[in-house]
């Protein structure tokens, strides 16, 4: 993981100039190897987590409910909605950590060289995960409806895509993008502010510089740190993502997103908004820890700094 000067260029990491941009391109990649196929694996725990959200009573637990879908449907039923999960977190992650590394140096480095890391941190997410709903939003309103229907709404991505886009055209793919900001910026903020001073506080615990522990090392705290940026996230986003179930599978058509919203609330109240969070601070906790270990990892096989790492921009 050196990094290198060359001549008249940035600082080099392996055959890519770093914070150029083939290096935001890579790490875009990196968020797509990251996001996709961790969300995919959960699909499982949000099935269940969906259901559950929009309508409490219908399994006794997690558990019960695996058994259910499994006799019934088989392990299909259980990874029900996957697909739209892996195409939509995908383009999500690309967005997510490339943009963030986007944001990141030119805010921290280009316009506020002098502003607090982690005011840096926050706004770079914020910014990043604004532009990445907005590719993440058709595919998630396909797999809730997927999911939180019985019998299912659709039986596939490219029948829900099209069932949705035939009687509502494509703002009804964009109809929850509101309250899936309300849900996933605030989460991302949280993901990446607390993931980056966790790291900073864990290395400080430790006694010795990032730099002197090796790539193995440097990702375990990668791991660390993302599992207790994840229980962060979920606590905090977990109403938001509540009422994205409940938009996505109850709003009725013409009705507007703040009355849509103001109904819902008034039928499950506040303590509806917390249907499911056990199982969300889980699924978030270990879906955010392995997020950084993979994506950390990617940056080492690409001769990058892992996240966190200070690197002269000069």
């Amino acid at each position: 993981m050196s990094v290198s000067k060359t001549e008249g260029r940035g600082p080099q990491a392996g055959n890519i100039e770093l914070f150029s941009g083939k290096y935001f391109a890579a790490c875009g990649l990196g968020g797509i190897i990251s996001c996709g196929p961790t969300h995919t694996a959960v699909t499982p725990l949000d099935l269940v987590k969906c259901r559950r959200q929009v309508d409490p009573k219908i399994y006794t637990s997690n558990l019960s409910a695996w058994r259910s879908i499994f006799a019934k449907e088989g392990l299909r039923g259980v990874f029900f909605g996957w697909a739209p999960t892996a195409v939509g977190y995908s383009f999500q992650g690309a967005g997510k950590y490339g943009f963030y590394e986007v944001f990141k140096y030119y805010y921290g480095e280009k316009l506020f060289p002098n502003a607090n890391k982690t005011v840096v941190y926050l706004g770079a997410s914020a910014s990043a995960e604004f532009l990445a709903d907005m590719a993440l939003c058709p595919f998630e309103a396909v797999k809730v409806r997927m999911q939180t229907t019985l019998p299912p709404y659709a039986s596939s991505l490219r029948e829900g895509w099209s069932k949705v886009t035939a009687k509502e055209g494509l703002a009804g793919l964009y109809k929850g993008l509101y309250p899936l900001w309300g849900r996933q910026i605030p989460y991302t903020m949280v993901k990446f502010a607390t993931f980056e001073t966790t790291v900073t506080q864990i290395y400080k615990t430790l006694g010795k510089p990032k730099e002197s522990y090796n790539a193995l090392q440097q990702t375990g705290v990668s791991f660390l740190g993302g599992y207790i940026a994840g229980i962060g996230c979920a606590v905090i986003s977990h109403p938001a993502d509540v009422m994205v179930s409940k938009l996505n599978a109850d709003r009725q058509p013409g009705e507007s997103g703040g009355k849509a919203m103001s109904r819902i609330y008034g039928n499950i109240g506040f303590r509806g908004l917390w249907n499911g969070l056990p199982v969300r601070i889980a699924m978030i906790g270990t879906l955010t820890a392995f997020q950084w270990l993979i994506y950390d990892s990617f940056k080492v096989s690409m001769g990058f700094p892992t996240t966190g790492v200070s690197v002269d921009h000069s």
